[in-house]
């Protein structure tokens, strides 16, 4: 590294640290500490070179890499090596070397403080210039068509930079330096409101657009993955009106809000909750409710808000305060990101612009639980931030995981990093399924991964089991529960050999007997696992329809609890009694009635007896979802349940719980107490279990996996008596 005068070193930055004013950031960072040199964006990340006319270390050069770097930047892991001092001048910033590309991008940026102020400064060039950003915000991921990350592989490489546009650009200390997505009314996008009905322009879009809403119009705006359908959600009859064009009648809508103070007069906002509605990617977080707003999300208790994100956002919200902002898109479809795609039948007047969307992505949607986030869907804000894994588990081939069916998303593996894709959809839906081959195409190209092994559900006709037998790649196929509750595993680089009790609780995984797993207890590690517990088996009458109808799941309860003995329920007085006895018959009978272990299930027949939840169901989770919000979170009671432990698995049996239960609706007792004392009763079934797994193998850790520990009552109550009780307890929190 030295001569007995001089010193020079290579320095590489692996990470997120293109397009987030990386190399600006190393160029005052080398000025102030007087070094020459250069930098330079490469395939692999960021190179540096520095020199210094006397024998140096250079640490307080690497030091403030770490503790100064920018906000959006992440860095990975940075190597150095000696160089050969060459005599610098000056220190310089090198146009990007090409060659082979794995570097990983930022994700769409809400706009940051600095472009507000200058949005909202008359003075300004781009006052009230609708796609003002700098290296610190804007869009990303979504613009971005392949890497390295410059202008001209994104969707801005059409927009010629004007003069002062380009004097801010090319100038490393300005804070648009390289900032691609730069642009001013002079050179850059602009916006259009379009009237569905003639398909014309309108003047001054912006007030144009705040005036319709006002009128209870219903409008779609282009944000930065797509258009959002917007109105207001204190006009009853616009509410009304949007329902009916997404055929979405109880299903919540998301709520856009100027600031935090707004939100606060219709939901509660603790500490952790507005850190995140206030970060930079501005995800939609469910916020227990304080004052409702009718139609906006019936018979559940919260509300999804999210704070405005783009320029454009805000211009909106200046006088609006409160939108309505749920995803354009036609029912179980993905999101529309061209108005060729069917936007004009959605709305009455379109808030566009010409900047094109290269890559759809909905808006993220989280919960905080004890302080950590939850994901319900990771998408804008989060994709494509790469998960590391730990270094025992490296491997070096490209590896492509396909998901299931329902709520897919897809991963890439490539050099020790994790790439999940955003939320893509149920791929039955042929639409979604186009999202799914379109997203894959996008992630493959952009990191320069090609698969050598293809890994997919259990399931033998997924849409993803049948993609990955149609490459003539090898493909492994993981069970359902098993990928469940490996994923937090990887995510907080458990050890490998160590054994843990993994908890799936889902609706549906495809099980290694052929039934329908839902409700399961694995003593499993990475190559592994032992089916140690399970809910037990009752008949799903109708197979997926069940999952529709919840008082279907509940008739077969209540056969599985009382027999031939079936008792009179309140809840049933609405179905007809000769479709009552069919379906009886097609489970004796065993006619399309497959055995289900699913907890999903066994909430959709809790929640139907308890008198909650309707006849049939507009979207997944719809009964437990309400069973949930009724539940009274100081009730401390449970219900009885009983474990065969003589062989395993073991199988959990909830027919005394569902006698109780029954018990308590025909004596009156509050749906409230009624589901808390539900709720409470499966926390216990996974304590004692976890106790059992503890006492025979010596588990000291649980992992909680699956979309019903997506329910906040069951979460937080699992999660305190396993810790009471001295578990350790991991799940889902990657963001």
């Amino acid at each position: 590294m030295t001569s007995s005068q001089h010193s020079a070193i290579d320095i590489t930055v692996f990470g997120v640290v293109q397009g987030v004013g990386f190399r600006p950031f190393i160029y005052r960072l080398a000025k102030n500490l007087h070094y020459t040199g250069w930098v330079k964006n490469t395939g692999f990340g960021v190179k540096i070179h520095l020199e210094q006319k006397q024998e140096v270390d250079f640490l307080d050069f690497l030091d403030k890499l770490d503790t100064d770097r920018p906000p959006l930047s992440q860095i990975d892991e940075v190597s150095t090596s000696p160089s050969t001092f060459t005599g610098l001048k000056d220190f310089t910033i090198k146009k990007t070397t090409e060659g082979e590309s794995f570097v990983f991008i930022s994700p769409d940026i809400s706009i940051c403080d600095n472009c507000i102020r200058e949005m909202k400064t008359p003075s300004n060039r781009r006052y009230q210039y609708p796609f003002i950003n700098c290296t610190d915000c804007g869009p990303r991921y979504t613009i971005v068509k392949s890497l390295p990350y410059d202008r001209d592989q994104t969707t801005m490489h059409t927009f010629r930079m004007c003069k002062n546009c380009r004097k801010e650009y090319l100038d490393p200390l300005d804070r648009r330096y390289h900032a691609q997505p730069i642009a001013c009314p002079v050179c850059g996008p602009q916006v259009e409101l379009i009237t569905t009905r003639t398909k014309k322009p309108v003047k001054d879009p912006i007030s144009s657009a705040i005036q319709f809403v006002r009128e209870g119009k219903i409008l779609a705006v282009k944000g930065l993955g797509g258009f959002h359908l917007v109105c207001s959600p204190f006009h009853p009859k616009a509410i009304q009106h949007l329902r009916k064009i997404k055929s979405r009648m109880t299903k919540p809508l998301a709520l856009m809000a100027k600031s935090t103070e707004h939100i606060r007069k219709f939901a509660y906002v603790n500490e952790p909750e507005q850190k995140m509605l206030e970060s930079a990617r501005r995800p939609i977080v469910l916020l227990k409710k304080k004052n409702d707003i009718d139609g906006i999300a019936p018979f559940l208790g919260e509300l999804g808000f999210m704070l405005a994100y783009t320029p454009l956002h805000y211009l909106l919200l200046e006088e609006l305060d409160i939108i309505v902002a749920t995803s354009s898109n036609k029912k179980d479809s993905p999101i529309m990101k061209d108005e060729e795609e069917g936007v004009f039948e959605l709305c009455d007047y379109i808030l566009t612009h010409n900047r094109p969307i290269h890559m759809r992505a909905d808006d993220s949607v989280m919960k905080i639980i004890n302080r950590e986030p939850l994901f319900i869907r990771r998408a804008r804000g989060y994709v494509p931030y790469p998960q590391k894994t730990h270094n025992s588990l490296h491997s070096t081939k490209h590896l492509l995981a396909l998901g299931g069916e329902l709520k897919d998303t897809l991963s890439l593996y490539k050099n020790g990093y994790v790439i999940t894709s955003q939320f893509l959809g149920d791929l039955d839906e042929y639409q979604n399924y186009r999202y799914f081959e379109e997203t894959l195409k996008h992630l493959k190209g952009l990191f320069k991964v090609d698969p050598e092994y293809v890994i997919t559900d259990l399931h033998p006709d997924f849409h993803t089991t049948r993609y990955a037998r149609n490459t003539g790649l090898p493909f492994i196929q993981v069970q359902h529960h098993f990928a469940h509750v490996l994923a937090p595993l990887l995510e907080h680089n458990y050890p490998q050999g160590k054994k843990a009790l993994g908890v799936a609780l889902d609706g549906f995984g495809y099980g290694d007997d052929g039934h329908a797993w839902g409700g399961e207890f694995l003593l499993f590690d990475y190559s592994d696992y032992l089916r140690f517990a399970h809910f037990q088996y009752v008949p799903m009458p109708g197979g997926d329809l069940a999952s529709k109808q919840p008082w279907r799941m509940a008739l077969s309860y209540l056969r599985d609890a009382f027999e031939d003995h079936l008792p009179d329920v309140r809840a049933f007085s609405g179905i007809p009694g000769n479709l009552i006895k069919g379906v009886t018959e097609m489970m004796d009978k065993n006619i399309n009635s497959p055995l289900s272990s699913s907890c999903g299930r066994l909430f959709d027949a809790v929640s139907f007896l308890s008198g909650i939840a309707p006849r049939e169901v507009e979207f997944e989770a719809e009964a437990p979802m309400r069973f949930e919000s009724a539940a009274e979170p100081e009730c401390s009671d449970t219900y009885d349940f009983s474990i065969n432990n003589t062989n395993l698995p073991y199988h959990i049996s909830f027919r005394e719980t569902i006698r109780s239960l029954l018990e308590d609706v025909n004596n009156s007792i509050p749906v409230s107490a009624i589901s808390a004392k539900f709720h409470n009763t499966l926390a216990k079934v996974i304590l004692t279990t976890a106790i059992s797994a503890r006492t025979t193998y010596k588990i000291d850790t649980v992992v909680l996996g699956g979309g019903v520990f997506l329910n906040s009552f069951l979460l937080k109550t699992t999660i305190r008596l396993l810790e009471n009780n001295r578990f350790k307890v991991l799940r889902p929190v990657l963001y």
